[in-house]
């Protein structure tokens, strides 16, 4: 009987782990989750969430056959098949990720950043096919970026290059605290989180009315910050107007340093469409050096973004099977 060829795309987040079974296509077959912080060990957590991917695999309903483990974390490392230093998950240190799974499985597992992982997944199943230079940059609770040059992931030496998120947007200038223990990083502006902080510093600046007053620093997100701009909150569309210019002003050197084709903007904050594009178009083209200038497209991502975290992983396995052919 013949058996459906597929891959496995898991997502590690500091809350939950989603996995699915994903076909060449970019179709799941199937997926579930469990629960990250819930285990204090990673070893206890790879076995339990091995155990559960298998139960799941039994219930599609046809016979599969697995080719590998596609992993997207936070920090991870393709290179070394490692999770480095996590602020968001419950271990700390480095974890040996693919060692741990080499207990279960003598299949490939491979390794990287979620911002790795939907680069590679734009170039498989999204709006890259075809192109060999693009960018995509994650915008979440912070922002991830992840470079193709010449048809390859850039990884760098160590398996850490693209970091954009934590270089600064002004030095000097900018100083917000960040997460890394820097001061002044991209990502504390140019993200669901830094949006958010921006409202507030606004609010803090000036008297005019704003329906985002009522809610507490608790009570505010990005969801309610952009409901309020689609009904024409004076202080939401200046948020939005000053996050979309400080990832433009940014986005005209990523430009300068890797000439690419496309930039994708991926993520929940990126779902705001024009509110964030037009602005940040706007301030790209401006600052590009003039023989860059209206070449680059920017353009929202295509992967779906229900799945996208488990497309873009389960394409690195696919990615790598492409290029032993």
């Amino acid at each position: 009987m013949h058996k459906e060829k597929v891959v496995v795309g898991i997502d590690i987040g500091g809350t939950n782990t989603v996995f699915g079974f994903v076909d060449r296509t970019g179709k799941i077959l199937a997926e579930d989750h469990i629960t990250t912080n819930h285990y204090d060990e990673p070893e206890v957590f790879v076995a339990a969430l091995y155990e559960k991917m298998m139960i799941t695999a039994a219930r599609i309903g046809r016979e599969v056959e697995i080719l590998g483990f596609g992993i997207g974390a936070p920090m991870g490392n393709i290179n070394k098949g490692t999770i480095e230093y996590p602020a968001d998950l419950p271990w700390k240190g480095i974890i040996p990720l693919a060692d741990i799974f080499a207990k279960h499985t003598s299949l490939p597992v491979l390794v990287t950043n979620d911002a790795n992982a939907a680069a590679v997944g734009e170039m498989i199943y999204g709006g890259a096919k075809g192109m060999k230079n693009f960018v995509v940059i994650t915008l979440g609770t912070g922002l991830g970026s992840g470079f193709v040059v010449d048809g390859k992931l850039v990884y760098g030496h160590d398996g850490f290059a693209g970091e954009i998120g934590h270089t600064s947007i002004r030095p000097g200038v900018s100083n917000r605290d960040c997460g890394c223990g820097r001061k002044g990083c991209l990502e504390t502006y140019v993200s669901a989180t830094g949006l958010k902080r921006t409202v507030l510093k606004i609010m803090a600046d000036r008297l005019e009315d704003s329906e985002l007053r009522r809610f507490s620093f608790e009570e505010l997100d990005s969801k309610k910050i952009y409901e309020a701009a689609r009904r024409g909150d004076p202080i939401a569309l200046d948020a939005f107007e000053h996050t979309g210019a400080m990832l433009g002003y940014k986005l005209a050197d990523v430009v300068a340093h890797t000439n690419p084709e496309a930039i994708f903007l991926f993520g929940g904050l990126a779902l705001a469409k024009e509110l964030i594009f037009e602005p940040a178009k706007e301030h790209m083209e401006k600052n590009l050096l003039y023989i860059y200038r209206d070449k680059v497209k920017l353009l929202p991502s295509e992967l779906s973004t229900q799945n996208a975290a488990v497309l873009g992983a389960s394409s690195l396995v696919w990615s790598e099977m492409d290029q032993k052919r």
